[in-house]
């Protein structure tokens, strides 16, 4: 579990890294977990970047994982550290996103593009946070990087990952304001990565700004995201329905407890039955 000073570091930064989290009995249920969604695409599955080199695959979530997902709250300590890090006892499981880059011998996966998560969402908190786990050793310099501190400052509109200019706005309504190009001038921000190894847990906040490194020619990066919400959680506004766009998960019973825990209304606790309780 982690400590007080642990959980300090994530309020004021951001972001942990934590060696080692996971045993190798943990890190194959949650590789099962990731092999599960490769092999069931939900109706937001994308290769994310077209028309560039290798692969670049992601979905995210399928109301169909959480049964299947059941064994990574169940039979892992995830719950338990994410629930430390709060130092508080509930936590609730909101979805999964996997992401499958695979590069060719001769060229390089593009980078991930700097971004928030919460824009994206329905909700807001500071009790919220994402698990990232990595399956392959990576170096700082292959993995994901964050502004420290950024959780706590601007949020700003999210990015439509446009290969031709990473900052063209999602809503583009002006109500948030415009991604800095953070890459172009990264002497501008403090950033910081980690080397990890398979086992390792990355913690963040989703409003922190973030983005991944580039795979490198005839390298896989083959990663988990699981993301949580506490008791602090209530309904944001955002310019617009994104989880339903990007999911089109309207109605039937493939809705997407996030569809219906946001129409309880802005600023409304951010709860829905749909919601596995983990801890």
């Amino acid at each position: 579990m982690l400590t007080a000073e642990q959980s300090k570091i994530y309020r004021e930064e951001g972001v942990v890294h934590l060696a080692g989290a996971l045993s190798n009995a943990e890190l194959l249920i949650t590789r099962e977990a990731f092999d599960w969604s490769i092999a069931n695409p939900g109706k937001g599955a994308t290769r994310l970047i077209a028309g560039t080199p290798g692969t670049f695959y992601g979905d995210l979530a399928n109301p169909a994982c959480f049964s299947h997902y059941q064994a990574v709250h169940d039979k892992t300590s995830i719950p338990q550290i994410v629930s430390s890090l709060w130092q508080k006892p509930e936590v609730w499981f909101m979805y999964e996103q996997v992401f499958l880059k695979v590069a060719t011998k001769d060229e390089s996966v593009r980078r991930t593009p700097w971004h928030q998560d919460l824009p994206y969402l329905p909700i807001q908190g500071d009790d919220l946070a994402v698990v990232w786990i990595a399956f392959e050793p990576l170096k700082a310099s292959e993995s994901l990087e964050f502004v420290v501190g950024s959780h706590r400052q601007t949020l700003y509109d999210g990015s439509r990952f446009d290969p031709k200019d990473d900052t063209i706005p999602l809503y583009g309504t002006g109500e948030l304001p415009r991604l800095p190009d953070i890459e172009a001038k990264r002497s501008d921000w403090t950033i910081t990565s980690y080397d990890t190894e398979p086992g390792d847990l990355i913690i963040f906040h989703p409003a922190m700004l973030h983005g991944g490194a580039p795979t490198a020619p005839g390298k896989i990066r083959s990663t988990l995201s699981l993301r949580y919400f506490g008791e602090d959680a209530t309904v944001a506004f955002r310019p617009g329905d994104t989880m339903e766009r990007i999911a089109k998960i309207h109605e039937g019973p493939n809705v997407h407890p996030m569809t219906l825990a946001k129409r309880a209304g802005i600023g409304a606790e951010f709860r829905y039955e749909g919601f596995p309780k983990v801890n």
